[in-house]
Order: C-alpha cells, then sequence, then structure tokens
C-alpha cells in the first residue's frame, strides 16, 4: 500500500467535509426552522434573560417538533424554551 504524500494528508485535514458549508432544516408538518434561526432565537432569549453574549461558552439544543418547541441548555445550567 502506497504512502498518501503530504499534500493528500493536509487536504484531508482541512478540505471536505469538515470545512464544508452546512446548511441544516429541520422540517415538521408544513412547518420549517434553518439552524440558523434557531440558534439566533435562542441567543435572543438568553441575552433577555440577562446571560452576556460572551459568557456562553457552549449551547445544547433539543429540538423537538411534535411538542412545537426547541428546548436549550446554556453552559449546563440555563435552560429555556422556545417555539418551534
Amino acid at each position: 500500500m502506497a504512502r498518501k504524500s503530504s499534500v493528500e494528508r493536509a487536504q484531508e485535514v482541512v478540505g471536505g467535509f469538515a470545512t464544508a458549508k452546512k446548511n441544516i432544516v429541520i422540517q415538521f408538518q408544513g412547518r420549517e426552522r434553518s439552524q440558523e434561526n434557531i440558534l439566533q432565537q435562542v441567543r435572543r432569549e438568553a441575552v433577555a434573560k440577562g446571560v452576556a453574549d460572551e459568557e456562553i461558552e457552549y449551547v445544547d439544543i433539543y429540538i423537538k417538533p411534535e411538542e412545537q418547541a426547541v428546548y436549550y441548555v446554556i453552559n449546563g445550567q440555563i435552560e429555556g424554551k422556545i417555539g418551534f
């Protein structure tokens, strides 16, 4: 088996799926929300709750379209819910 050249290894690290522009859209019963839309709504609500934007380290999002809801947890402590 031939060894990969350093160029081939570099392309695997910096190219392809890892760096590809991605678009995620959730659809359910005739409604749809984009990933960007959901993230913006979660950010707005967190800031409205008094969380400084620069304090947000990580966000967990749970999308439950059957409940018409998006649940989120910011920094493992701040929980909330927005409409789907």
